[in-house]
């Protein structure tokens, strides 16, 4: 099959090349940074270097393709002056507009645990509503893959645990939190496009289900403090201490929010009414191998 790839070389767009390419697929990664070319086509991939802003660019990206792979970049991230749910909007209906007129069949689109919410989820909402505007498009195979808590997102607990001896935010304790890795994602993806489906698919990727405490308790003896805890702190602690650490404060609302609807259970509900059949291969004890090493090396 011809695929496109959004996601540049990013930590599932990456594996997902290396993989799709070993299994004969002809590969196009977008990146709009002209520096990773190089880098694409060393593992055997084409690169289309542009930006997924650029409608003209996206159509002529995808036109003549089988399958497409579809990401928003966090590129508010970088600029305070993105809203992210109206920038999700906006991309969102980019890629609509150009699998459209180019054609395409297939698609393939990263959202979130969460996105079956329409309100609480801060920043997920986003995906709440590219779903939405995809779901809409005539005569497509469409499969929403709906990761759960990336593991990575717990390297941005080491400097509370270097200062304070635990891990604190407005969930954890005995909260049930279902954790994946970027490989696992990859690997599921690589699935879908090996899978025909008619009309619209919602499919959830997890690693591991560990409680927060499990988690702290995991992490804890890989980095020499087996009595890690896990405690929960109010919203607004969270908000104050995200902001002081140079979260701009829309951004920290949106992560509050998140973190308020997975302790009350919101956030989770539909994932565990629709758990996947087969669980990934990266538990948190092989994640934790990593959290160590990142955690002795930070300063």
């Amino acid at each position: 099959m011809k695929i496109v790839l959004t996601g540049s070389l990013g930590n599932i767009s990456k594996p997902l090349t290396s993989m799709l390419v070993e299994q004969g697929h002809t590969v196009t990664v977008i990146s709009s940074n002209a520096e990773k070319k190089t880098d694409i086509e060393a593992l055997g991939a084409n690169a289309a270097i542009g930006s997924v802003t650029d409608g003209i660019f996206l159509t002529a990206t995808l036109t003549g393709v089988d399958a497409v792979y579809l990401m928003v970049p966090p590129n508010y991230h970088r600029d305070s002056s993105l809203k992210p749910v109206e920038f999700y909007r906006h991309v969102g209906q980019l890629y609509a507009k150009a699998i459209r007129e180019a054609g395409v069949k297939r698609v393939i689109h990263l959202s979130s645990m969460g996105a079956h919410l329409a309100e609480g989820t801060g920043i997920v909402l986003g995906h709440y509503v590219v779903e939405n505007i995809l779901k809409e498009l005539p005569g497509i195979s469409l499969t929403h893959l709906r990761p759960t808590a990336f593991y990575y997102n717990l390297y941005n607990f080491i400097a509370r645990i270097k200062r304070d001896g635990v891990i604190a935010a407005n969930y954890g304790d005995q909260d049930v939190l279902p954790w994946v890795s970027p490989l696992d994602i990859a690997a599921a993806v690589a699935d879908e496009l090996a899978t025909i489906i008619h009309g619209r698919k919602i499919r959830y990727v997890c690693s591991d289900e560990p409680s927060c405490n499990e988690v702290a308790g995991v992490l804890g003896s890989a980095i020499g403090i087996p009595d890690l805890k896990w405690i929960v702190i109010p919203d607004e602690q969270m908000q104050r201490g995200l902001e002081a650490s140079g979260v701009p404060k829309d951004a920290a609302t949106g992560l509050v929010e998140i973190n308020a609807s997975i302790h009350k259970g919101l956030f989770t509900e539909d994932y565990f009414k629709n758990r996947p059949a087969v669980m990934g291969n990266v538990k948190i004890a092989d994640f934790a191998r990593d959290f160590a090493a990142a955690f002795h090396k930070a300063v």
